[in-house]
C-alpha cells in the first residue's frame, strides 16, 4: 500500500532517522507516513528529484556540503508549493528569522520534543492537503474550458481557488501575546546592530519559554510575539510560559551602549477560548499564512497593550478558568480597544 504522505527529513545526525522511524513506527506500518532521509542539502535535492511526490520537508540548518538555509532557498525557487519546516537549536534565532523570511513554513527545536514535532507535522500536512485541493480544482477547471463560456469560467476559477484556501477549523486554545516595552525608543537612539542583537536576544528568551511549555510561535510581529497553546492544560502552560518570560527578561541586565545598562521589560496578555485556524492572506498574491484569528486573539493583544512593563494581564473569565494554581491580583476594570464595556482584568503574579 502506498503511503498517504511522504516526508523528507534532512539532517546529518545519524540517530535522527532512527528516532523518527521508532516514534512513527505505527504510522509507517499503517501506510499513513513514508519518511525519506538525506544528510545534507545536496543529497536532499537529489531525493526531491527522485521522489516528486514528497509532500513536506524537515531540514536542519547546520549541515556539510549544503546547509539548510541554502536548501530552503533552492526549494522556494524550484518548488514554491513545497512546505519546509526548519529544525534548529535554541541558539539559532538569527537563522530562524532568516529562514522564516525565506519562506519556511515553521520551525522546531532540538533536542526533539516529539509531541511538538507531531503537532507541527499535522499542521503542515493540513496545509499540504489544502494546496492539493486547490491544484485539483485548477486541473478540473482546465477540463471545463472545453464546455463552459470563458466569462463564467473565470468566475468559477476564482471562487474555487478562494474556497479551497478558506477552509477553517475552530479549536480551544490559549493565546499569549508578549511585547517589548519601549523598544521603539531604543531603536531610535541605538546603533542598528545593537538593536537587532537585543531583539533577537529577547525573542530567544520568549521562544525557549514557549517551546518548553509545548506552545508554538504563530508569528513575530515587529518587537512582539504571538504564541498559541492547545490540547491538554493549554491555559496553565500558557501562563507558566508567560511567567518564565517575565522572570527571565526582568533579570536581564546588559550594556546596549556606554550609558544604558538596564534592559527593557516585557508586557504580556494571555487569553483563552475558541479561536479560528485557517489560511489568511491574498489570493491575488497566492500568499497565505496558516494562523489563528478571533476575539480571543484580539483580546490577548489588547490586554498586552494596557499592561505595564513586567505585567501579565488576563480577563476575569480566564482568571476563573486558571483556578487556584496561580496567584493573581485584581487590577480593576479597564477600557480595551473596540470593547463596548469595561473589562475586569487581573495580574498574574506567580
Amino acid at each position: 500500500m502506498s503511503a498517504r504522505h511522504k516526508i523528507l527529513v534532512v539532517d546529518d545526525e545519524d540517530d535522527v532517522a532512527q528516532l523518527i522511524r521508532q516514534k512513527f513506527r505505527r504510522q509507517i506500518r499503517d501506510g499513513q507516513y513514508e519518511f525519506v532521509f538525506a544528510q545534507n542539502g545536496v543529497e536532499a535535492l537529489a531525493k526531491l528529484a527522485g521522489y516528486p511526490d514528497i509532500d513536506l520537508v524537515f531540514s536542519d540548518i547546520n549541515m556539510p556540503e549544503m546547509d539548510g538555509l541554502t536548501l530552503l532557498t533552492k526549494i522556494t525557487e524550484n518548488s514554491p508549493l513545497l512546505k519546509t519546516v526548519i529544525i534548529s537549536a535554541y541558539g539559532d534565532m538569527q537563522n530562524i528569522r532568516t529562514a522564516m523570511n525565506r519562506g519556511a513554513f515553521d520551525f522546531i527545536c532540538k533536542p526533539f520534543d516529539f509531541e511538538d514535532f507531531e503537532q507541527t507535522l499535522a499542521k503542515a500536512l493540513r496545509t499540504v492537503e489544502q494546496i492539493k485541493g486547490t491544484l485539483q480544482a485548477i486541473q478540473e477547471n482546465d477540463i471545463l474550458k472545453m464546455y463552459v463560456d470563458d466569462s463564467v469560467l473565470r468566475f468559477m476559477c476564482c471562487k474555487e481557488y478562494e474556497a479551497s484556501l478558506s477552509s477553517t477549523e475552530t479549536i480551544e486554545a490559549s493565546i499569549l501575546f508578549a511585547d517589548i516595552c519601549g523598544f521603539t525608543a531604543i531603536s531610535e537612539r541605538e546603533p542598528p546592530d545593537a538593536v537587532i542583537n537585543l531583539l533577537n536576544r529577547y525573542f530567544d528568551i520568549m521562544v525557549q519559554a514557549i517551546i518548553a511549555e509545548g506552545g508554538y510561535v504563530d508569528k513575530f510581529m515587529g518587537d512582539a510575539v504571538l504564541a498559541v497553546f492547545r490540547n491538554d492544560d493549554h491555559l496553565a502552560r500558557a501562563l507558566r510560559a508567560a511567567l518564565t518570560i517575565n522572570r527571565h527578561t526582568q533579570a536581564a541586565v546588559d550594556y546596549i551602549s556606554g550609558v544604558q545598562t538596564a534592559l527593557p521589560k516585557v508586557s504580556v496578555g494571555v487569553n483563552t477560548g475558541e479561536v479560528i485556524c485557517g489560511n489568511v492572506g491574498s489570493a491575488t498574491l497566492r500568499r497565505f499564512d496558516f494562523t489563528v484569528i478571533g476575539d480571543v486573539v484580539n483580546t490577548a493583544q489588547r490586554l498586552q497593550s494596557v499592561a505595564q512593563p513586567g505585567q501579565i494581564l488576563i480577563t476575569q473569565r480566564t482568571h476563573e478558568k486558571a483556578g487556584a494554581g496561580f496567584m493573581c491580583r485584581e487590577i480593576g476594570e479597564v477600557a480595551l480597544k473596540n470593547k463596548a464595556n469595561l473589562v475586569r482584568v487581573f495580574e498574574v503574579a506567580g
